[in-house]
């Protein structure tokens, strides 16, 4: 039952993303579980040649400890698939070193953070449409964005990864909106796929 093999890819993504010893044992985990699992974003067909994502080597230098400032107001973005229109709301503004970048509250059932990043590799390195530091809807929470507690936020730019849309045109993805968009290369995290 397709529902359930959602479920249970969603749960693979949350143990991996919680479990994984490091980073080079997120990476294998995540390459296995999109190489077999029957809910991969990689088509069906590709998945026999798939030898694994490819991604910048790790860089220490893009964990970085940033403040946070509280910020007010909503988004709107038309995924352009079944989930329609999405609606977040400002959670609050990183003051990272390579600009600001708002992290996102879901407002549907249940929530979610979600912190999308655009920066100068998207398009020619990276995925055109910009890559995902957290998404705690799909269960992406544990690695990217770490709270220190009170307005400090741990970013670990090594884990950005590609929206599955980025994989497969079959998906819609929210994309970065214009006010999570760097004027900076973070070469970090995945790659692109093709």
């Amino acid at each position: 039952m397709q529902s359930l093999e959602l479920a249970d890819f969603r749960t693979r993504v949350a143990r991996n993303h919680l479990d994984a010893t490091d980073l080079a044992d997120f990476r294998a985990r995540r390459d296995a579980l999109f190489a077999t699992h029957p809910q991969s974003p990689i088509p069906a067909g590709e998945r026999r040649e798939f030898t694994g994502l490819r991604y910048f080597p790790a860089n220490p230098e893009l964990i970085v400890d940033v403040p946070m400032r509280t910020a007010e107001g909503e988004l709107t973005i038309d995924t352009g698939g079944p989930d329609g229109v999405v609606r977040y709301t400002r959670s609050a503004i990183l003051e990272t070193p390579f600009g600001e970048l708002t992290l996102w509250w879901i407002a549907a059932y249940g929530g979610g953070l979600f912190l999308p990043v655009r920066d100068e590799t998207c398009g020619k390195q990276t995925y055109g449409g910009g890559r995902y530091l957290t998404d705690t809807v799909k269960g992406t929470h544990g690695r990217g964005v770490e709270w220190l507690g009170g307005d400090r936020v741990r970013l670990d730019f090594n884990y950005l990864y590609n929206p599955s849309c980025a994989y497969d045109p079959e998906w819609a993805c929210p994309l970065a909106p214009p006010e999570n968009r760097l004027t900076h290369r973070i070469e970090a995290g995945e790659l692109t796929y093709h």
